[in-house]
């Protein structure tokens, strides 16, 4: 289940950050948007 959450996460908001933000910006948030989805999958306890 938090892998399913993770990668959930992790595609939303990829997606979210290429439509809003300029290429260049959409890649160097890979990395934040990585930690994010880890953070809420593994470690906040809401899943």
């Amino acid at each position: 289940m938090q892998r399913k959450v993770f990668w959930i996460c992790f595609m939303g908001l990829g997606l979210v950050a290429d439509v809003v933000l300029p290429i260049w910006w959409a890649i160097a948030a890979t990395l934040p948007i990585a930690y994010v989805s880890w953070w809420v999958a593994y470690r906040s306890d809401w899943f």
